[in-house]
């Protein structure tokens, strides 16, 4: 399924992913003007001093597709954007909680895209294949080693909040005792908003990756 329609070229914010926080990107929507009704692109005056255009920063699938609605789009980067961007939590639970959602839910391009930043941020390979399989033994000896208490607690709630929804009392108690309220509340904030991310991927399947 694609939802990628080309037609003319218009500006919008796009706040998806790190690399495209607050640029102005190319989008494309059709028009009812006909050709003869489009005012011509006019040529800025240059200079012997003028810098050339830096190049832009073409547009991932899941930018594509969320540009068939506007205010969705809109809504989507106030949203995602302060959950990327704006709350206190290291990089590294950030991406945990992330990734962790990516792979209860099959969401293959949402890891490929954060999967990276833990690396990183300082995990392990070892660390890594614990969070990229969703059956791992978060208490078994290899999560010990390579996982700190702070990222289990993480990775168990993530995991309880995207299989059940409820979470048990260890398991909140557990995230309780590594984390202050604010960062409880940032966490569950990133799990549920990647939980909304990740359905909309396979959903729609954006970026042709779940097959």
């Amino acid at each position: 399924m694609s939802l990628a329609d080309p037609a003319i070229t218009i500006l919008l914010p796009i706040y998806s992913i790190p690399q495209l926080q607050h640029t102005p990107l190319q989008c494309v929507f059709h028009t009812s003007q006909t050709p003869h009704q489009q005012t011509p692109p006019r040529k800025p005056e240059s200079s012997p001093t003028s810098k050339p255009a830096a190049p832009q920063t073409p547009l991932l699938p899941l930018d594509l597709a969320l540009l068939h609605s506007f205010p969705v789009t809109d809504g989507w980067n106030s949203f995602i954007g302060a959950i990327r961007t704006r709350t206190s939590l290291s990089p590294v639970t950030r991406e945990l909680a992330i990734c962790r959602v990516a792979v209860i839910n099959g969401a293959l391009f949402e890891w490929e895209q954060h999967a990276p930043l833990l690396t990183e941020g300082g995990l392990s390979d070892e660390a890594l294949k614990v969070v990229g399989d969703a059956q791992a033994d978060l208490s078994g000896d290899l999560a010990q080693r390579t996982l700190s208490r702070e990222q289990r607690a993480v990775v168990k709630y993530t995991d309880a909040m995207t299989k059940t929804v409820t979470v048990p009392e260890e398991v909140f108690g557990e995230l309780k005792g590594c984390f202050s309220d604010r960062e409880v509340v940032e966490i569950t904030a990133t799990v549920a908003a990647y939980n909304c991310v990740s359905r909309f991927l396979v959903a729609l399947d954006v970026g042709e990756k779940n097959h």
